[in-house]
């Protein structure tokens, strides 16, 4: 095979991309190798013998990889960590705000027997747990499921 790497420069100063993304077709090598101007490498370009080839995208499969393993609670070592300790601990602060308000919530409907022992516990656990997201999705569950008693029940 004839050296072809004039015309690729060529080509590439003519396609605007760099050399590794001109293919030439290698069936039509005699005649890429008889072109020895850019006019004639031209005619080539648009004869469909020299191509540019698409640009390769950067996968995001590592990133998406990390990104799971960051979900499932990796990655998260004495290396990982950037910033004072106090920085990371707004997450603790949020919780501790919404934790205390729903115990309180669920406290006082208690104390009121608004709702009974049993109701009061299983919503005890299920806010340990995370479940609820706020008071008023406290009052939602307990409403769907029929939780909250009547005025002539609380006797």
């Amino acid at each position: 095979m004839p050296d072809l790497r004039a015309q690729k420069t060529i080509a590439s100063r003519i396609l605007k991309c760099g050399e590794t993304r001109v293919w030439l077709d290698p069936a039509r090598a005699a005649d890429i190798a008889e072109a020895i101007t850019a006019g004639d490498v031209r005619k080539l370009i648009s004869d469909g013998i020299i191509k540019e080839k698409p640009k390769t995208g950067q996968s995001n499969f590592r990133a998406n990889y990390i990104r799971a393993q960051k979900k499932k609670g990796r990655r998260k070592g004495k290396g990982s960590r950037k910033g004072r300790i106090g920085a990371r601990l707004e997450k603790k602060r949020t919780w501790m705000n919404r934790i205390r308000s729903i115990r309180r919530l669920i406290r006082e409907m208690k104390e009121k027997k608004t709702i009974d022992n049993r109701a009061y516990r299983d919503v005890y656990v299920k806010s340990k747990s995370g479940f609820f997201r706020s008071r008023s999705h406290v009052m939602i569950y307990l409403e769907r499921n029929n939780l909250i008693r009547k005025e002539e029940d609380k006797k």
